[in-house]
């Protein structure tokens, strides 16, 4: 008997880009990622625990039932994979990629392609929380339902001026994202994302594409960082279907500033 193999969806892989400088923060005793939140109750140890900032992206990705997630690194992060370490613990198997190129998040995303190129990949930033617990569950929903190559999560969120932009119609319809730095003042950001093994091809293209200009010193200095909102706009341009769910009653809210640290810290954010 033939199995019936084509027909299953692909595995969903997480991805987590861990690659930044902190500067904003720094010094930091520790990597950014596993900066203490909070605290849960370890099943394992029978009491509580401290709770860091990239633990909540892994259990967002846990609920959509992601297995297995890569975090990639830049030289140096190492106390990061002696933290997580298998993650057995958290309930994900867990692999380490190191990033060669320092030019910003897609870069560091694209290391991992030729582990996930066949793999469905839920994407979020590790030291950005939000709310709901079961985001990625829904957009991994969308994204079977659809068929989309591209999912975002969009939330609400103070400083816009902050985050990539993405402006919807009167009708809630997805129009054009704006990478920052922008102009816009109303509108939503993303946050985390799903997307297929087209949006994978894309994106490794558009970065393989990059790097052919920068050879030929057309674009691209070592201190510019290119924003994933821009690859996204270019995937919406170039025709991949890219869909959205809206959480309307969320919030997002990235700990790369002393001033949003503070904030998650001081407003519990339901981490005990």
């Amino acid at each position: 008997m033939t199995e019936k193999s084509s027909n299953k969806l692909p595995c969903l892989v997480g991805l987590i880009p861990a690659g930044g400088q902190a500067d904003r923060l720094a010094p930091l005793p520790c990597s950014k990622e596993i900066l203490p939140l909070g605290f849960y109750y370890s099943t394992e140890k029978g009491h509580k625990r401290p709770k860091v900032a990239c633990h909540f992206l892994l259990d967002g990705m846990r609920l959509a039932g992601v297995k297995k997630a890569f975090i990639i690194l830049r030289p140096g992060k190492w106390d990061i994979p002696a933290y997580f370490g298998s993650g057995e613990s958290f309930g994900i198997d867990l692999a380490y990629l190191v990033r060669k190129l320092p030019f910003g998040v897609p870069f560091t995303l694209d290391c991992a392609y030729p582990f996930i190129d066949n793999c469905l990949v839920a994407c979020g930033l590790p030291d950005i929380i939000f709310r709901p617990d079961d985001a990625f569950r829904k957009l991994s929903e969308k994204q079977e339902a659809s068929g989309a190559d591209l999912v975002l999560g969009l939330f609400p969120t103070e400083n816009l001026h902050k985050w990539d932009l993405v402006e919807l119609d009167n009708k809630n319809r997805l129009m054009r994202i704006l990478p920052r730095p922008h102009n816009g003042t109303s509108g939503y950001t993303w946050c985390i994302s799903v997307w297929s093994p087209k949006f994978s091809l894309f994106l490794h293209r558009f970065i393989e594409n990059a790097l052919k200009r920068q050879a030929d010193g057309k674009c691209i200095q070592v201190n510019d960082e290119l924003p994933m909102g821009t690859v996204f706009q270019s995937a919406l341009a170039d025709g991949l279907l890219v869909e959205h769910v809206l959480f309307k009653d969320g919030f997002c809210l990235d700990i790369g500033t002393p001033e949003d640290l503070q904030k998650a810290l001081c407003m519990h954010l339901g981490l005990v």
